[in-house]
């Protein structure tokens, strides 16, 4: 069964409550994830935390359902940020 707001989690019907069925709707309708070897808009998940494109063959890990958290984007920022930054303090 699937209804216009709900979409595939109408499946729940009433249980679960409306914040989780709202995140699983979110990660169920986005199947597409850019490679960040190649660039493609070709990356699966191929289990829990491990994700793996098909076009260059690329595996890495990641979060449950996306292939970058939170947490790894700070992470990549805080390495990416210029040494200048320390040496003006």
């Amino acid at each position: 069964m699937k209804t216009k707001k709900a979409g595939s989690t109408a499946r729940f019907g009433a249980r679960y409550g409306k914040r989780i069925k709202d995140t699983v709707k979110k990660f169920e309708t986005q199947k597409r994830f850019k490679c960040p070897r190649c660039g493609r808009m070709s990356v699966k998940r191929e289990s829990y935390g491990i994700w793996k494109c098909t076009k260059c063959g690329a595996r890495f890990a990641g979060g449950a359902y996306s292939p970058q958290t939170g947490a790894g984007k700070a992470a990549i920022r805080a390495i990416k940020e210029p040494q200048a930054v320390k040496g003006e303090k």
